[in-house]
């Protein structure tokens, strides 16, 4: 009995240290130097979470709707008067899919999550999010790191932002489903994703964030920023 249970102590421990040390250790280990001067225009972006999955959100500039203009053909209304915001997210292929809500949740895409499943991105269109939210935490860039986050949301699609669309429908009319670079594994999913894509535009976060609330709690120690505690309206 003492192995089994020394084993299960052991391994409760390493899991501890783990998401202890995701959090704890900034990547990149070294701040980044460069300064935002102080007149600087600043581009807004929202990182958006719920208890599994985080999306990021770019402004529907003219811009960002250039970058990915070839969506209008499939009809993404990317260029919708209405549109505010772009939301994208990377994320595995059965999970996401077929999973649009937590009642439509099966047994196999939960197994894809927790081994080995290809990936997709999420596209979404949006009208006004309200940066009071619970769910939204707000990041100001510089330009340079704003193109670099833009670069890096591209660059995860298969074949860039005019990529291959995946023959299974959206969550509604306003989003669909793109090929993407990549494995997914629950691991290394889509938070873990949307860090790298921070650490991109120069934002550090904790070393291994595989849950939202990881990260954020990652970029509130490391960048002082943290999700609205305003009336989620």
């Amino acid at each position: 009995m003492r192995r089994p249970l020394r084993l299960a102590l052991f391994v409760v421990a390493a899991a501890f240290v783990a998401v202890a040390a995701g959090i704890l250790v900034p990547r990149p280990l070294l701040s980044p130097t460069r300064a935002i001067e102080e007149d600087t225009p600043l581009r807004t972006v929202l990182l958006l979470s719920n208890p599994i999955h985080t999306d990021i959100a770019l402004p529907a500039d003219p811009d960002v709707v250039a970058r990915f203009a070839a969506m209008a053909a499939d009809g993404l209304p990317i260029d919708a008067p209405g549109a505010r915001w772009l939301v994208l997210g990377w994320g595995g292929r059965s999970f996401y899919v077929e999973t649009p809500s937590w009642a439509d949740l099966k047994p196999m895409p939960v197994l894809r999550a927790f081994t080995l499943d290809s990936s997709v991105m999420h596209v979404a269109v949006m009208g006004d999010i309200s940066l009071a939210h619970p769910a939204v935490t707000v990041l100001d860039l510089d330009q340079p790191s704003f193109e670099a986050l833009l670069d890096f949301t591209v660059g995860s699609f298969d074949t860039g932002a005019g990529g291959l669309r995946v023959a299974a429908p959206g969550y509604g009319d306003d989003d669909l489903f793109y090929e993407a670079r990549g494995w997914f594994n629950a691991l290394a999913g889509c938070n873990v994703w949307t860090a790298s894509a921070l650490r991109a535009a120069g934002i550090r976060t904790g070393l291994w964030t595989p849950l939202p609330v990881f990260l954020e709690w990652s970029l509130a120690l490391h960048v002082g920023v943290q999700p609205s505690t305003g009336d989620p309206d």
